[in-house]
């Protein structure tokens, strides 16, 4: 498992959006999105969308939809889809299949903080790393989405107990460290490394049971509105296309 020595978490945090790398929609809108279906009560939230949510045969949260695109060919769909990932995820690693003729792209690209917690001793800002598959037909478009495991960033002794006893120490400093020293502003380490891997299926709400309840919950809402993000996107981008005029009377 990578380990990570230093990172960005203040840069993180202040910013308030998901890496440049995927701009489906900014933190901020997100959260947004997320509490106006399913409420700001995470844990709640959490509990109400496991009753109908099912692990597939890997223990990852998966999610399937079919679009129906009528009169349109595989060939045009694939137009405006390449059109539309080529444009949304920057990162030129984050496109891992893009096949004209099979009809298939693969998209894996890191959404960081997706979720952030201050626990009593730690504090945890979880990113996610979905594969996006777009399978293509003449009239109709498969998305699937898939995430097996929550990446998390770990700061050691910055809860708020921790928070509060390093708060004098580091105030004279006039540094901007997380309790554990490791991490400073302007630390330009790989963002796709982390500190620990949880496995989506070994805690809340998949296990009642879990220290890490609270972050789970909302780390979870947060993944499944960003599925239901992802796909109405890809439906936009098949209906109107990416800026909205691209139609073939020009």
């Amino acid at each position: 498992m990578k380990k990570l020595k230093m990172w960005v978490m203040a840069a993180i945090l202040t910013c308030g959006a998901m890496s440049a790398q995927a701009q489906v929609m900014k933190a901020a809108d997100l959260e947004k999105y997320a509490k106006e279906r399913y409420g700001d009560k995470w844990t709640e939230a959490a509990a109400n969308l496991a009753k109908d949510l099912k692990l597939d045969k890997n223990e990852s949260l998966s999610y399937q939809q079919v679009i129906e695109a009528p009169g349109k060919t595989k060939a045009q769909l694939y137009v405006a889809l390449n059109y539309w990932v080529t444009a949304t995820f920057k990162d030129n690693q984050a496109i891992t299949l893009n096949d004209k003729d099979m009809g298939c792209i693969i998209v894996s690209s890191t959404i960081d903080a997706i979720a952030d917690h201050t626990g009593t001793l730690n504090r945890y800002v979880v990113s996610i790393t979905p594969v996006i598959k777009i399978d293509i037909k003449d009239g109709r478009v498969r998305v699937t989405y898939t995430v097996q495991n929550y990446d998390i960033l770990k700061a050691e002794d910055a809860g708020w107990l921790g928070g509060f006893a390093d708060n004098t120490k580091h105030t004279n400093q006039n540094q901007n460290i997380y309790s554990d020293g490791k991490r400073l502003k302007g630390d330009k380490t790989d963002h796709r490394l982390y500190d620990e891997q949880w496995e989506i299926a070994k805690h809340y709400p998949f296990v009642e049971k879990d220290s890490q309840k609270r972050t789970c919950s909302k780390a979870l809402v947060m993944t499944h509105a960003y599925s239901n993000a992802i796909i109405d996107k890809v439906e936009e981008a098949i209906k109107n296309g990416i800026v909205g005029n691209e139609d073939e009377d020009w």
